[in-house]
């Protein structure tokens, strides 16, 4: 009798287990991936891994190997609006012949329509991050299909170009829904397995922190996130890409990290 009593315990634990950790999926997520040492692929947390379950992507699975001959990363911005950097960063790409994809708010667009073409002439990618940057997370499909189209919308409309087919959550903040609603409607959605904080130019880390902390964190197959209005990027990118060069690494595109997938 206590060994069947012992069994519906242990079967009523796995089942709360398992019903939770579904609950989680189908609510509000926040992104991150933990930094690790030796140049290692960092790998996120296991109930965030779903994600790639409906069209996410945040690290090249097939570039592991920090001694691999083919090492590649893949850099991308998310940017809002232009304080005079967001125009440097591109200076930096254009002179080192990087492609980088640029995630884009409606603002950016409104503000600066110029610098924003010129992303797509260069050769980069430009991306969804939505309208206006809020949290999608306990959006509805329609709400947030309404983000998503206003930005196709406004961007085709003041640049005759197309919106490449890749979303990034305003913040990091996303729900399953968020994820099976972009893949239908013919996304992929891109998260990262690098950042660190440069998004608030109140509170940049000096250059030289700054650039410890992304050429200590190189990996292959990174997906590298960084804002292009930060100072500090605008001043160290350019050493970034020639010492990341320098270790062996090739820039790819999101086309590639995506390719095999739908």
């Amino acid at each position: 009798m206590k060994k069947i009593l012992s069994f519906f315990i242990a079967l009523s634990v796995l089942i709360a287990a398992f019903s939770l950790s579904s609950f989680a999926e189908s609510e509000a997520q926040s992104w991150y991936c933990k930094h690790v040492k030796d140049h290692a692929q960092p790998q996120a947390d296991a109930a965030l891994r779903y994600v790639e379950e409906h069209g996410g992507y945040y690290i090249d699975h097939n570039h592991t190997r920090p001694d691999a001959e083919d090492k590649v990363l893949y850099l991308t911005f998310d940017a809002g609006y232009e304080n005079g950097n967001v125009a440097k960063i591109l200076d930096i790409l254009r002179d080192e012949a990087v492609p980088a994809a640029f995630f884009i708010l409606g603002g950016l667009i409104k503000t600066a329509p110029a610098l924003v073409q010129r992303m797509a002439e260069e050769g980069h990618l430009v991306c969804n991050h939505t309208l206006r940057h809020r949290d999608m997370s306990h959006a509805s499909d329609s709400d947030f299909l309404s983000e998503l189209r206003a930005l196709e919308t406004l961007y085709q409309d003041t640049t005759g170009g197309k919106l490449a087919a890749y979303y990034r959550p305003p913040e990091g903040r996303f729900s399953r829904e968020n994820l099976i609603c972009a893949q239908k409607n013919g996304y992929k959605t891109i998260f990262w397995s690098f950042a660190y904080p440069d998004w608030d130019n109140g509170r940049q880390m000096t250059e030289a922190a700054a650039r410890k902390i992304v050429l200590e964190n190189l990996h292959n197959g990174e997906v590298m996130l960084l804002h292009p209005t930060s100072a500090t990027n605008a001043a160290i990118l350019g050493d970034i890409i020639r010492e990341a060069k320098a270790q062996g690494y090739r820039f790819g595109t999101l086309d590639e990290l995506t390719a095999g997938r739908a």
